[in-house]
């Protein structure tokens, strides 16, 4: 699994010097993705003291460094490329991985992602239309999915319609674990709300 991700030997180098200068025994990089499988996805860097990994994180042991990969950002970290380049500035650390942004979700993926993954390439392209688009704010203990409306959905009077009859219903359908959707800009108690 190891291969997924390469590290060239300046990026080491340089994420090398960097832990060094941090003067934390034990220190790594941590590597994971924002919204993965998602347009937004986003990978990022992190100082990783011992103890602030997570349990489920992969961990590389490198020629120069420890590195730990965030599980559930593995499988769109494959062919990913961390690479330094010096130049007159000092140079810059870049991180090309092209399956960042692609889906790969299954039954046995994160709730979250399976939600986003519905979202954008089911839910979004419908509602581009219209320039609005919905993300997942956050899943709630209770496998409730909180979501955010953008663009033209904002304050639209067929919001609630929109949401509740279509995304909540294709969400429902494709992911049974969800108890339910909550839209992040209706503040009142659902559980007094008219629709119930």
């Amino acid at each position: 699994m190891s291969d997924s991700i390469q590290i060239t030997d300046s990026a080491q180098d340089y994420l090398g010097e960097l832990l060094a200068k941090q003067n934390v025994e034990g220190i790594a990089v941590r590597i994971f993705i924002t919204q993965p499988g998602t347009p937004y996805a986003e990978t990022c860097l992190a100082y990783c003291r011992p103890g602030e990994e997570e349990p489920s994180d992969e961990r590389l042991e490198l020629e120069k460094i420890a590195v730990y990969l965030d599980k559930n950002s593995v499988p769109f970290l494959e062919e990913a490329v961390v690479d330094f380049n010096a130049d007159r500035m000092g140079g810059q650390l870049t991180i090309k991985a092209p399956n960042a942004k692609m889906p790969k979700v299954n039954a046995d993926s994160p709730i979250e992602d399976q939600v986003n993954y519905v979202l954008y390439s089911e839910i979004n392209p419908g509602l581009a239309a219209h320039g609005g688009e919905v993300r997942l704010v956050q899943l709630t203990e209770e496998q409730v999915a909180v979501l955010s409306f953008g663009g033209g959905c904002q304050g639209c009077a067929a919001v609630d319609i929109t949401l509740k009859d279509g995304v909540e219903k294709t969400l429902m359908e494709r992911i049974p674990e969800l108890s339910g959707i909550r839209d992040v800009t209706d503040h009142t108690d659902t559980t007094n709300a008219y629709y119930r």
